[in-house]
């Protein structure tokens, strides 16, 4: 049977995350000027296949964002953000079709759309102590949903498929030594507005020198994740995700493990391979397509250029899908195993 966690449970553990960092608060009045700011990104791109069709059979490979055919639009993100010495907001709003995917599950209580990306309050009890209320993106895996903040400008499955965002309230500790830890209570995964079930996930972080160990329970579902990276010089990085899901009952699972090598050619331009396995099992649908006993896996790689002029980011990308099934089509409309697809993003920050 199904463990949930219930309503009781959820509201006992935010009452000891509040616990455990009210002794730290403070009476002091805030000495410092506060901050407001206005910030975001404007993202466009053209995107083609080379091995399967452009007109209204396209195809694009099975994971999140930048799947749309010849000249498209990616998404404008305004944020808007309070930063006092104590307490502050952000406000992140999204518009256009990559914002609109990544708040699929919204809305569900306004019938006029939703462009919530973020919208959370926070308060620095202390040096070593934050918590954060409201809806804030996910604190799993290496990429993000703003396309200025990942170096490749598609998407991993591993991303596609974790959670996007999250809604409830967690508490971050500043440990010292370069440790850190996270604790938090939410809505289950992919319920941002509001809580229809009164169940209740749970999740946390442990942290060090720039990795990251990940943990999410959510409705019998649990994952694991880690993520982190390492320069191996000044000009060569490596990032590293990995992470493993499961459903309780046999509910689908999926693994995966991606590469990040990322080299500084110059100050200006920059190149990058994503080097991703992805394996799925118990027909989870990731992939679109699977074998008799509902497993299948893919090897995605993605190579993409990084130019900076100013505040705009130029980025060309080539990309290779090789799935274990057919997933795909090519231009015979024949299924086969594997998609080669190319696109150009412009991506301006301000």
């Amino acid at each position: 049977m199904k463990t949930i966690i219930n309503t009781n449970f959820g509201k006992i553990l935010a009452i000891a995350i509040i616990s455990m960092v009210t002794f730290s608060a403070s009476a002091q009045e805030e000495e410092t000027t506060p901050k407001f700011s206005f910030s975001g990104t404007v993202d466009a791109y053209y995107r083609a296949n080379i091995t399967a069709p452009n007109d209204e059979d396209a195809i694009a490979p099975g994971s999140s964002f930048a799947n749309l055919p010849g000249f498209s639009l990616g998404m404008a993100n305004l944020i808007a953000a309070y930063e006092g010495e104590k307490v502050g907001f952000v406000a992140d709003l999204v518009f256009g079709p990559r914002g609109t995917d990544a708040i699929f599950a919204s809305p569900m209580y306004s019938a006029t759309g939703d462009i919530v990306n973020q919208l959370y309050v926070y308060w620095n009890v202390s040096d070593a102590v934050t918590l954060t209320f409201g809806n804030f993106n996910t604190f799993l895996g290496y990429e993000v949903i703003s396309p200025a903040a990942n170096f490749n400008y598609s998407t991993s499955y591993l991303f596609s498929y974790g959670p996007f965002s999250h809604t409830g309230l967690k508490a971050d500790f500043d440990l010292g030594n370069e440790w850190s830890a996270m604790v938090a209570v939410m809505n289950p995964t992919d319920l941002t507005e509001f809580n229809p079930t009164g169940d209740y996930a749970v999740g946390a972080q442990l942290g060090y020198s720039g990795q990251f160990l990940n943990f999410l329970y959510s409705q019998g579902g649990f994952e694991i994740d880690y993520t982190g990276g390492f320069d191996l010089s000044d000009e060569f990085y490596l990032g590293i995700n990995a992470a493993h899901f499961s459903m309780e009952d046999d509910g689908g699972s999926f693994t995966g493990v991606a590469l990040y090598p990322q080299y500084a050619v110059s100050e200006t331009f920059s190149l990058g391979l994503r080097g991703e396995y992805f394996m799925e099992g118990d027909y989870f649908g990731a992939i679109g397509a699977s074998d008799a006993e509902g497993d299948s896996s893919v090897l995605a790689l993605t190579l993409t250029g990084s130019a900076t002029i100013g505040n705009l980011i130029l980025k060309p990308e080539i990309r290779l899908d090789s799935a274990s099934e057919d997933a795909f089509i090519d231009n015979d409309l024949a299924p086969t195993s594997s998609l080669a697809s190319v696109l150009f993003a412009a991506i301006y920050s301000f």
